[in-house]
């Protein structure tokens, strides 16, 4: 954790990350939650452009609403901005409320672009100036420069005479709604309360080496058809090798996780990009996030220029045992693909991180059986290789915005009760890894009672934690 956090006035723009909970009712669990890189990059790109933004990370601080309302009523910035989330949406609303009316109010985020309307007719919410749908980047400095800007701007709206003005702006200026990756400055790392951070001794960095996705999983708010606006786009291997250097040259930082979906996605590119790394013999060790279909059928050399490259574990998006859930939610993977890519990957010495999520929607009792043995499966097949497979399991959480959201409206769910998330996984033998994890509707989407799911996970993962 970096010092207290103070600031200077005539401030621009404070970014706010709600707590996920209230930490003036409640204590917190866990000391660590990832890094807000999409704050942080915002508050860079506003500071090149001459202005004066700092982020305050009030979950990775542990600052209750009312902690968060003083410090931000007594510095008296020009701007707050909120990213607006699912689980700490009721925290966002209840701080807006404490914010001094004087300040203007900024709002983005995933629950932002999945239910706009809705957010700018809260009456909860006592003033929104700007709505920013999508990535922020370019469009921010513009506002703080001058509000009248906000008509002209793609993707902004707000709320006027308790109305919502909702423009329909059309651009010729492709960067006003996906900033060029590669122009943008390096992310200033002193607006991240905890990167670098220091895991089992070493000190790591999250990095983002792309932004968008063009896979369809019917859960994630990241889904292809759910962000039409989005460009997908890669990072250059020259962009990615100089944030690099410079983490390991001003900072010291020995290891970097890239916590984006395409690192490991596109063969090609991760040739150029893994050949860049074992060429400046980085001594530096990565983990990414994979793409099963790819890894599971790539040829043999490419698995051992990862490994050279400094590969020390691949988190893979496993999620079921069953092909029909796999087929249900778009995962575009078979469970042999699965089984193929964990073997292959742990057989050369780079470890994996299977994701899972137990209750899918529609997943029958033997489904949900088949999810716990693929698991117990994978432990035994990669035991006495030299890489480890781990699982992390959760309960399925509806997410606005998300393919699936349609889906379980159509089936009868309510969309006001899907997105509460007020109810908590609590197991005392099995605490989930960071509270981030620790979030439930408490409602039932396919065969398994919740206390089931609950049951299972919990068991699951202390088997894991014995391992």
């Amino acid at each position: 954790m970096k010092p207290e956090w103070t600031i200077e006035n005539g401030i621009d723009l404070v970014l706010v990350n709600s707590p996920l909970k209230d930490y003036d009712q409640a204590p917190r669990r866990n000391d660590f939650t990832l890094p807000t890189l999409g704050l942080a990059y915002i508050a860079t790109c506003a500071n090149q452009s001459g202005f004066s933004v700092r982020v305050l990370d009030a979950e990775a601080r542990g600052l209750g609403l009312s902690q968060v309302a003083a410090l931000l009523n007594r510095v008296g910035p020009r701007w707050v901005g909120l990213n607006l989330l699912a689980p700490t949406y009721v925290h966002s609303v209840r701080l807006l409320q404490l914010l001094d009316p004087a300040i203007s109010v900024m709002l983005g985020g995933h629950q932002a672009k999945a239910l706009p309307r809705s957010i700018l007719e809260d009456c909860r919410i006592p003033r929104i100036d700007a709505l920013v749908l999508g990535e922020a980047e370019t469009r921010v400095p513009v506002l703080l420069g001058d509000l009248t800007s906000r008509g002209e701007l793609p993707g902004v709206f707000w709320r006027e005479r308790q109305t919502a003005v909702m423009p329909n702006v059309r651009t010729k200026n492709p960067l006003l709604l996906a900033p060029d990756l590669d122009a943008m400055p390096l992310l200033d790392r002193n607006h991240l309360d905890q990167d670098p951070y220091y895991d089992g001794g070493i000190l790591e960095s999250a990095m983002v080496a792309s932004r968008g996705c063009p896979f369809d999983c019917s859960f994630c708010g990241a889904a292809v058809s759910s962000n039409p606006d989005v460009t997908i786009r890669m990072r250059k291997p020259d962009s990615i090798m100089e944030e690099t250097l410079d983490l390991r040259n001003r900072l010291g930082v020995q290891r970097v996780r890239f916590v984006d979906d395409l690192f490991l996605a596109n063969q090609r590119l991760m040739r150029t990009t893994l050949g860049a790394f074992v060429d400046a013999r980085l001594d530096m060790c990565w983990d990414a996030t994979g793409r099963i279909n790819v890894l599971a059928t790539a040829r043999d050399d490419l698995l051992d220029l990862m490994l050279a490259a400094g590969c020390r574990e691949v988190a893979l998006g496993i999620e079921s045992g069953s092909d029909r859930v796999l087929a249900h939610v778009d995962k575009k993977i078979t469970v042999a693909q699965v089984v193929r890519a964990v073997t292959r990957l742990c057989r050369v010495g780079i470890d994996v991180k299977g994701y899972f999520i137990l209750g899918l929607p529609t997943e029958t009792r033997d489904e949900h059986q088949e999810t716990l043995t693929l698991i117990r499966q994978l432990w035994d097949l990669t035991d006495g290789m030299p890489g480890r497979f781990r699982c992390s399991v959760f309960e399925y959480r509806p997410y606005p915005g998300t393919p699936d959201w349609q889906r379980l409206v159509e089936a009868g769910h309510l969309p006001e009760s899907m997105p509460d998330y007020s109810d908590r996984i609590d197991d005392a033998d099995c605490p989930p890894d960071r509270d981030e994890f620790n979030f439930s509707t408490g409602l039932q989407f396919g065969e398994v009672p919740v206390d089931i799911i609950r049951r299972d996970l919990a068991m699951i993962m202390r088997e894991q934690r014995l391992r």
